[in-house]
């Protein structure tokens, strides 16, 4: 039972930091990355898909993304969600490709940036003491149910804790090297 309730947390917390992972790779640094389009929805005769289903992106140099789209008459649509996104990039169409050029990052806009991004962390750690919390309240309901004694359940709490501890550490971790990543020109 108390094992369960453990497993869980921990399952559910690892969640929470993949979660933070991926919303952080979004935040762009000065390097092209085909992640930084993941989030890009494109209307596809009139259904809203992702631009990884409808192109292939690839990095061409360090700061240009070269897009291929599958359906070449998708091209001006997908330039539009682009353009239309709130990344600030202007594509242009090279032919048959769609080019992306990245912006140089200035100073202002990289203390923006990590702003942004210990924000999704602190979210992080919300989300991960949220899942302790929960957690806690399960053993509660146990002690209450007296289908625990109260030892195993403030044992059960300090495993709870160590674990969260655990993630909040990685989710700091995951922070420094953003940050770092950010302020490295």
């Amino acid at each position: 039972m108390i094992n369960d309730i453990k497993k869980d947390a921990d399952t559910r917390m690892e969640k929470s930091v993949e979660a933070f992972k991926n919303q952080i790779s979004k935040v762009r640094t000065g390097r092209a990355s085909p992640s930084l389009l993941d989030g890009i929805v494109v209307e596809y005769y009139g259904t809203p898909t992702p631009l990884r289903q409808l192109a292939s992106v690839t990095v061409e140099d360090t700061r240009t993304l070269k897009i291929n789209v599958f359906d070449r008459s998708m091209g001006p649509a997908v330039e539009k969600a682009i353009m239309a996104s709130d990344l600030g990039l202007n594509p242009s169409s090279a032919g048959t490709d769609i080019r992306v050029p990245l912006p140089a990052l200035t100073e202002e806009r990289r203390k923006d940036l990590i702003k942004v991004v210990r924000g999704e962390a602190e979210q992080g750690r919300v989300a991960v003491r949220n899942v302790r919390r929960d957690a806690n309240d399960k053993l509660k309901a146990l002690l209450k149910d007296k289908e625990v004694s109260e030892d195993d359940e403030r044992r059960a709490q300090e495993d709870i804790q160590k674990l969260t501890d655990g993630y909040i550490k990685k989710v700091d971790a995951a922070l420094a090297d953003k940050e770092k990543e950010l302020m490295d020109f």
